[in-house]
């Protein structure tokens, strides 16, 4: 049975990212890989957890991005925390390089998918970090909505 077109497939998220940093504006960017890189993601064996992105040399890097071993790649398996180029355009670049430059804020990656056509992304967020009041906060939130779908089953 085939998917449907319009469908990504996920490969991993960053869940404390919503929870460690305000993320204000997202954006979905290509990520260079070798053969064995590929085949381990398609197993979804990856960890965006402790990743984050930096502007180096003109370019955008993706630092921490744990990739595992590929069992049946043998000696030719890449290292699997390796800096990763990722793929933008010089217009997109140059219209972050400046909000990048701003005290506070950093590029932390989000989610890494498969898109329709197949191809791996990674969706970045320019983000700003949370203080400990505001991570208080959202714990609040989430329990407080969490409490109001539990008291709407009971009602029903």
């Amino acid at each position: 049975m085939s998917k449907p077109a319009s469908s990504t497939e996920s490969i991993c998220r960053n869940r404390n990212a919503t929870f460690r940093y305000e993320v204000l504006e997202k954006l979905d960017c290509g990520i260079m890989l070798v053969g064995s890189e590929v085949k381990s993601l398609r197993d979804h064996r990856a960890s965006l957890d402790e990743a984050f992105a930096r502007l180096r040399d003109g370019a955008l890097w993706l630092f921490g991005f744990h990739i595992a071993p590929y069992e049946q790649a043998g000696p030719r398996n890449h290292e699997p925390l390796r800096p990763r180029k990722l793929l933008l355009h010089r217009t997109e670049l140059d219209k972050l390089s400046p909000k990048l430059q701003q005290k506070g804020l950093t590029l932390i990656p989000i989610q890494a998918f498969f898109n329709e056509r197949g191809i791996c992304k990674i969706r970045l967020g320019l983000a700003k970090g949370k203080k400990t009041h505001d991570k208080r906060q959202s714990l609040r939130e989430r329990d407080d909505k969490r409490n109001m779908q539990r008291a709407m089953r009971r009602t029903r």
